[in-house]
């Protein structure tokens, strides 16, 4: 593998992208499907002041849509009654069990509402108007309603198709802003969409990257309780997409898997920093205990696993309902393969399943949806429902389907850019990898590999021991020597003291200090 510069790295990060886009060049709104329609809709309620119902979604992504159409109405001014469903007493998104205790003229979805078909035939009946906007996938048969607002629909022109739910709302208010000739400014939302993006794994190319770009600058300098704190929590001068990703929208999730996403909606709706303090403080609990149950059922769980299969089918009994997405993950990054996580209740089994590299879950879901009761997600990532007796033959089948996918499809994404010298590795090399920020999902931060280095020591830390230093030299009579950190494993000292690994070199800000930091990626001797 080749040996790196600094002209080099520059080169080889500069190829990702094409000319940066600026905010004033995202694509029209009016191109989405039945967008012009939708805020036609809501400009004419708001005319006619007839009642409108928002129904979002328990994660990053719904909640932080329904955080911008609240603060967005508020600013109008015009009252909207905000339902984000709870997981374990309502179900996903807007449904029969949801629509029991809504009266409304006009419901509005976000994140959620394009395998809707009951619901919307609900509303059909009731006489209320049903607006969807979402970006999941669309299946064989759409909701009857009133407008549907989704980039993935058959015939939508909206140039660039992924883009989360709180874009999709985002842009639908803006179209409603120039019905109504409203003053508001559109940017004051981007520091909230700027989250939604970033956890629900949009890749971070095209318009995503200049909205996540342009929000964390607005998080930055925003007054809006929400942000004040998490830019305080996370102390530093620069807030990163990666600062977000691992230290914010677990917290944010933590709510609506455990417990109730109001708490996380309340939290980015304060106009009051003791009250937003408050919810932070709690969503921050949540998510202890998160990890704690979510390290429980993965223990639990990767022991049903069945490493012959392609992909893995595992069940249980009393396994949280909110944490099986995550467990999904896990075991993924450790087999190597797609995961399906059900949690089992009175013979009904309801999950979550993830995907790696190249494989649709969605489409292997959609070959065998005669086993199951509902799906709905898309490509990397969904949610499912079956009948515990048909969770067997379900595995078997969709195993069988998986048969026919190439063995390249089922390699992650490793990103490994290549060597490099242990002397190029300085400020003046992150201020290089600064340029290309935000880093995420298909914009990943350079990894580079080191072999058969000569290991000096490992020491572990943290409150739990369950962290390491591993202290290296590429070769043993090297002078200098290079230490890694690698988180949330205690890595035991090869007895040949050789290792070959991936890692990333990171800037670790702490109370205004800057030190380079080498982070390992993947060990794989």
């Amino acid at each position: 593998m080749e040996v790196l510069d600094k002209y080099k790295i520059f080169e080889l990060l500069s190829s990702r992208f094409d000319e940066e886009k600026k905010l004033s060049e995202i694509p029209n709104p009016a191109l989405l499907k039945d967008g012009l329609k939708a805020a036609s809709r809501i400009a004419e309620a708001i005319k006619n002041n007839q009642k409108i119902t928002l129904v979002g979604d328990y994660d990053v992504d719904g909640v932080t849509s329904t955080a911008i159409m609240s603060d967005y109405f508020k600013q109008i001014p015009y009252p909207l009654e905000t339902i984000i469903p709870n997981r374990f007493n309502d179900g996903y998104g807007v449904n029969p069990t949801v629509l029991e205790r809504i009266e409304t003229d006009l419901l509005i979805t976000v994140d959620n509402g394009i395998a809707a078909i009951e619901a919307a035939q609900i509303c059909r009946e009731r006489g209320i108007d049903l607006i969807i906007t979402d970006h999941h996938t669309p299946g064989d048969t759409l909701p009857d309603a009133y407008a549907i607002v989704d980039p993935k629909l058959d015939g939508c022109e909206y140039p660039f198709k992924e883009i989360c739910g709180a874009q999709v709302a985002w842009l639908v208010l803006g179209l409603v802003k120039k019905e109504l000739s409203l003053d508001i400014d559109m940017k004051q939302f981007l520091d909230i969409l700027a989250i939604g993006i970033i956890a629900d794994v949009m890749p971070l190319i095209d318009i995503n990257r200049t909205l996540v770009r342009e929000g964390l600058k607005v998080l930055t300098h925003s007054k809006r309780p929400a942000s004040v704190i998490i830019k305080d929590y996370i102390n530093k001068s620069t807030v990163t997409s990666e600062d977000i990703a691992f230290g914010i929208a677990p917290r944010i999730n933590a709510a609506g898997r455990l417990e109730d996403a109001s708490i996380a909606l309340k939290f980015f709706t304060s106009t009051d920093l003791n009250q937003a303090y408050k919810y932070f403080n709690q969503l921050s609990l949540l998510n202890e205990e998160r990890k704690e149950t979510e390290a429980h059922t993965t223990k639990v769980a990767a022991q049903s696993v069945n490493e012959n299969d392609r992909i893995i089918v595992v069940a249980g009994e009393d396994w949280h309902e909110g944490v099986v997405g995550i467990v999904a993950s896990r075991l993924s990054d450790k087999y190597g393969r797609p995961s399906i996580v059900l949690n089992i209740e009175d013979g009904k089994a309801k999950g979550s399943a993830r995907s790696i590299g190249e494989v649709n879950i969605f489409k292997l879901l959609d070959q065998n949806k005669h086993f199951l009761n509902g799906f709905g997600g898309h490509k990397m990532a969904a949610g499912l429902s079956i009948d515990q007796e048909y969770i067997y033959e379900f595995s078997k089948a969709i195993n069988q389907s998986a048969k026919h996918i190439p063995d390249s499809d089922f390699i992650p994404k490793e990103n490994l850019i290549g060597k490099i010298d242990t002397n190029s590795i300085d400020m003046e090399l992150l201020n290089i990898f600064d340029m290309f920020e935000p880093y995420g999902e298909a914009n990943k931060r350079p990894t580079f590999l080191i072999e058969n280095a000569f290991v000096e020591d490992v020491k572990v830390f943290g409150r739990e021991k369950n962290h390491s230093k591993i202290i290296l030299k590429q070769n043993k009579n090297d002078i200098s020597s290079l230490e890694l950190t690698l988180f949330k494993q205690v890595f035991e000292l090869p007895e040949d003291k050789k290792i070959t690994l991936s890692y990333t070199i990171n800037k670790n800000e702490w109370n205004n200090k800057v030190n380079i930091q080498l982070l390992v990626n993947k060990i794989y001797t």
